[in-house]
């Protein structure tokens, strides 16, 4: 799940789109142009484009979107678009259109009991006419621009259908005028008017691009949420009081004072003070992260009851949430490979609809001979078969999808993802970090015959001492005091061992298959004893003699037995692969009831194990670390870090867990299930909407006025479902 290597990146706000149609119109004529990557998303009305600077620029990218009959500007990073102006003019336009419609109810009704014209025909017309020409002149200004660009999209619908029906009855009233009948009531010879059904679609369709967008704005509530928790300013010391400064004055290693109960405002470390933090809008944990010098803090957590002193080391768009909010954003405005099906239909769809809704209309002018009788299955056919909820059954499922995934934690880098994450069938994991703490220590000192405690740490220190690895830092915490020895040319074996001079002598430490590779042996049975105790050993030898041996142990995470017994519950096979001895990989497989491990496995290994794997036909997921297990990182259809935090994982991770909890990775795969389930029931409901509609409304079975209903709420029920997803809540 590799990100796109084009070096450009910019987010588009866009106006102007209407359906389905518009949107995949909009990507298309993007990505004719030379190293260009787009993605439009219709629920958020944005464009996501990955570009070569050296062919094109931003400029381009929006001179392409008007020429293609829109309005883009750069979005703001970090902002969401404010819709509160579109909805209030979405409201206007259906209340003045419901108001003039409302008398029509009258006339329909009549038309329920067999009667006709009970409203004069010139009454009617004054009332539609506003209907048709103010409310409706959003539809008629957007299927001129998208007919410009040699197109059609909704608007181009809509405008056909209700202006038929509107100018055949103006013609027929006029006649009847000129007829001397002054149609007063209807048309000559009671020819029946439509001006109540080009009325009634229009507000219909109005009030389904109003509920849409109300609903479509609640899709975007988890990235709200995000966006709302970074804080504007902080607090600064200066000549011995709190002044409260705007952040975008300070900088990487400025100081900053966070008071009781307030937002962090910036990434940072403790230097003063002691307190503890809810942290739960970051890794879903709901109890407080206790936090002294050197711990590390996020801006958007909440600070509890001490005041604390912190150092900047993150600010603007490089702190933890920015990155957060960045990778959500990106990934709700990501499509899934199951969407490029409605982007081939969208692309089709509106000319294929006004090819059908001809053939209607010739079909059933040859079999009556009436006008009439083949106007309204025409203009039935074009009202239906909007495609709003064709565009939206994606991306708003998708949208409140991830959401959901954030606040629990859950980082999806995309939209790919998300999809692959669902049909994984083999879980290959890590063992230290993964299943485990991350954090072992020192159990076991055993020096050889002769050799001191002190003396087998001292040497111990002196190769682990800059080492990161967790095993090192346990080493370095039982060393204590000790001082290391001095030392050169350091060298680490590939996950085995480390080497270096030591006193002009070789020293090694390492497993003992790497003390044994190097022709220095000692107990053995020692080794495997304490391996067979779930320990990790390894032996420190100084030239050709073994000093002795370290165990240490890294003990399960409370919540890893119930989550593995959940995984395998969904159907999943659970491989262990670890570079630690048999006897202990075994050891903790056996505990938790995993059948299949393998122990002594270097990075490479990993890798060609995982492609072993999906060569077979399986789909992969590989849960790591993010850095060591880069390799089989990259080779796994799916990756998850449990990143506790950090920034590297959140960058390179497919999934990222914002908390160290393997019931993360069971939760991400169910929401995964749950979101990709929507999808389908989306597609499936716009597609049948579709498939049933359109013949209906061409046999004659449906009036112009319930397809419009229909067309309306066929949009809000698509995305009322999606949004269902927002009571999704983990079984654990």
């Amino acid at each position: 799940m590799s990100a796109s290597p084009l070096p450009g990146y910019v987010e588009l706000d866009l106006e102007g789109m209407t359906c389905a149609a518009c949107a995949t119109r909009i990507e298309s004529n993007l990505n004719k142009l030379d190293g260009v990557q787009a993605s439009v998303n219709l629920a958020t009305d944005r464009a996501s484009i990955r570009f070569a600077p050296q062919t094109v620029d931003v400029a381009a990218l929006i001179a392409r979107v008007h020429d293609t009959g829109y309005e883009a500007r750069v979005a703001e990073e970090g902002t969401l678009r404010d819709h509160s102006a579109e909805h209030r003019a979405a409201l206007r336009e259906v209340l003045v259109a419901a108001a003039f419609t409302a008398p029509f109810l009258i006339e329909m009704g009549s038309m329920l009991l067999g009667r006709h014209g009970l409203m004069p025909g010139w009454m009617q017309l004054l009332l539609a006419t506003p209907v048709q020409f103010w409310s409706g002149m959003r539809f008629y200004k957007g299927a001129l621009k998208s007919l410009a660009s040699g197109s059609a999209n909704m608007d181009v619908l809509v405008v056909l259908g209700t202006s038929a029906a509107y100018f055949f009855s103006l013609a027929v009233l006029l006649r009847g005028a000129m007829g001397g009948a002054a149609g007063a009531i209807g048309g000559p010879g009671g020819q029946h008017l439509y001006f109540e059904a080009a009325a009634a679609v229009i507000t219909l369709v109005l009030l389904g691009k109003y509920l849409e967008a109300r609903a479509k704005a609640n899709t975007a509530k988890a990235l709200e949420t995000l966006v709302r928790l970074q804080p504007k300013t902080a607090w600064v010391e200066k000549d011995g009081r709190l002044v409260e400064t705007s952040i975008a004055t300070l900088q990487a290693g400025d100081a900053f004072v966070v008071r009781p109960g307030d937002a962090i405002a910036l990434d940072g470390r403790v230097v003063e003070g002691a307190t503890a933090v809810n942290e739960a809008m970051l890794t879903g944990e709901s109890m407080p992260a206790e936090k002294a010098p050197g711990s590390r803090v996020y801006a958007g957590t909440i600070n509890g009851m001490k005041l604390i002193k912190c150092v900047a080391t993150g600010v603007g768009r490089d702190t933890l949430l920015s990155g957060i909010i960045r990778l959500v954003a990106a990934a709700q405005g990501s499509k899934p490979p199951v969407q490029k099906l409605v982007d081939q239909v969208s692309a089709v769809f509106v000319p294929v609809v006004i090819a059908i809704a001809a053939g209607t209309f010739a079909w059933w002018w040859f079999g009556t001979h009436s006008i009439e009788g083949a106007l309204l299955p025409a203009v039935a056919v074009l009202v239906i078969a909007c495609p709003c909820a064709l565009g939206l059954a994606t991306p708003t499922a998708l949208m409140v999808g991830v959401g959901r995934a954030a606040r629990e934690g859950i980082l999806i880098r995309n939209a790919q993802a998300l999809e692959a994450a669902e049909k994984i069938d083999v879980l290959v994991l890590d063992k230290t970090g993964t299943l485990t703490r991350g954090a072992p220590e020192v159990t076991d000192v055993l020096p050889a015959a002769n050799v001191s405690e002190d003396e087998l740490l001292r040497l111990a220190l002196t190769l682990e001492g800059n080492s990161e690895h967790p095993l090192a830092r346990a080493i370095v915490t039982r060393a204590g005091s000790l001082t290391p020895l001095a030392s050169r040319g350091f060298e680490a074996h590939g996950g085995r061992g480390v080497s270096a001079e030591v006193d002009g002598r070789l020293a090694r430490l390492g497993s003992p298959e790497f003390l044994r590779e190097s022709g220095i042996n000692g107990d053995g049975s020692l080794a495997e004893r304490l391996a067979g105790e779930a320990k990790t050993v390894v032996g420190v030898a100084d030239g050709e003699r073994l000093l002795g041996w370290i165990a240490l142990a890294d003990e399960l995470r409370e919540t890893t037995p119930a989550a593995v017994i959940r995984l395998i519950g969904m159907g999943i096979e659970l491989v262990v692969m670890s570079g630690d001895n048999p006897a202990t990989v075994g050891a903790i497989a056996d505990r938790l009831g995993i059948k299949t491990w393998k122990a002594g496995v270097l990075p490479d290994g990993k890798a060609a194990e995982i492609a072993r794997l999906r060569k077979l036909g399986h789909r992969v997921a590989m849960a790591g670390d993010g850095i060591n297990d880069a390799p089989a990182l990259a080779l796994a259809d799916v990756s998850f870090a449990l990143a506790g935090g950090t920034g590297v994982a959140i960058e390179t991770a497919d999934v990222t867990l914002m908390k160290n909890d393997l019931a993360g990775i069971a939760d991400a795969i169910a929401l995964s299930r749950a979101t990709l389930a929507k999808i389908r029931q989306n597609l499936f409901f716009a597609f049948i909407y579709n498939v049933l509609g359109i013949p209906l409304a061409a046999l004659g079975l449906l009036n112009p006025v319930i397809a419009g209903a229909a067309m309306a709420m066929s949009s809000v029920s698509v995305v009322s479902n999606a949004l269902l997803l927002n009571r999704w809540k983990s079984p654990k």
